[in-house]
């Protein structure tokens, strides 16, 4: 981390932040509601890649542990009233147990099984959310009384604060020790197994780190949505938007997970009135980007830096 601080990445995400904490001062609210969703996919693509790109453990249902912490929250507020605030610090606190009930049994299988298990996971939620219609909302979607805020530029400032600190902790993480161990596993486990390293706790520990700044994330979503959807936290496609969002932006580089978000949501956008083009060309691109530049955005321009 030490010679991160001093980095030309450190010094140019710095000058981004600052940058990006500058447009509320002269950009519309459309702008700023775009980034603020962006945002909070952005967290979403890094605790991913903390798992997948480190661990190697391949995450096939992030919406899953984004699903449990933004219903928890928003039934919490709906059903009962419960401050905004406490609501999203028990969404957070219930995706980390929904996260480790998930990863006891499904890290003691290997390769793609794994995936499956968590992708059943979604489906057996999105089914709970439509049998139990009288607590979730159902298919139609839940709606949350109260919001954090219902000025554009606060919401966009929190969001933008949220993605930094998580940025922060999870490269951070990714570079420390425990990072090493995970990556170390995540490439070759029986050779890190007999160096000493426990593999399944390491795992575990990237998994509940992964499910609290996902259902953290959801909460703090679904507050600024002021409603909860299948559609919107918990369908198999926003889990794509996630994967394809942190292989954009560059595996096992935490930070272009972020980069990769901000550019899917924002093209998708932009795009819209292609109508169904637009899902087309952002495709393409995500399959350029695969094929071409297999480290994506931010490891292609960490490779080109190392080079020169």
């Amino acid at each position: 981390m030490a010679g991160f601080l001093t980095s030309r990445l450190f010094f140019v995400s710095l000058a981004l932040v600052i940058i990006a904490a500058t447009l509320p001062l002269y950009v519309s609210g459309y702008v700023l509601g775009l980034l603020t969703v962006a945002f909070y996919f952005g967290v979403f693509a890094m605790a991913w890649d903390l798992l997948f790109g480190f661990a190697g453990e391949v995450n096939f249902g992030p919406t899953f542990l984004i699903g449990v912490g933004a219903y928890t929250a928003g039934i919490l507020n709906a059903q009962f009233g419960w401050s905004v605030y406490l609501c999203i610090v028990l969404g957070a606190l219930a995706s980390v147990i929904a996260g480790l009930v998930l990863a006891l049994p499904a890290l003691r299988v290997r390769g793609p099984y794994f995936g499956l298990t968590t992708l059943v996971a979604v489906l057996m939620l999105q089914n709970f959310i439509v049998v139990f219609a009288d607590l979730t909302g159902g298919e139609i979607g839940l709606t949350i009384p109260d919001v954090i805020t219902i000025n554009a530029g606060a919401n966009y400032w929190i969001a933008l604060g949220f993605m930094t600190i998580s940025a922060a902790i999870l490269y951070g993480l990714s570079q420390s020790p425990v990072g090493l161990v995970l990556q170390a596993s995540g490439q070759d486990p029986v050779q890190a197994g007999a160096l000493g390293f426990n593999i399944v706790k390491h795992k575990l520990a990237a998994f509940i780190v992964s499910a609290f700044f996902s259902g953290l994330s959801g909460a703090l979503l679904v507050f600024y949505f002021g409603t909860a959807s299948v559609g919107t936290v918990v369908d198999v496609a926003v889990g794509v938007n996630v994967i394809v969002s942190a292989v954009l932006g560059g595996r096992r580089t935490v930070l272009g997970a972020a980069l990769g978000a901000i550019f899917l949501i924002v093209a998708g956008e932009f795009l819209r009135p292609t109508g169904e083009l637009a899902t087309f060309i952002v495709s393409a691109v995500a399959l350029l980007v695969v094929l071409f530049f297999p480290g994506g955005f931010l490891g292609a321009a960490l490779s080109r830096e190392a080079r020169s």
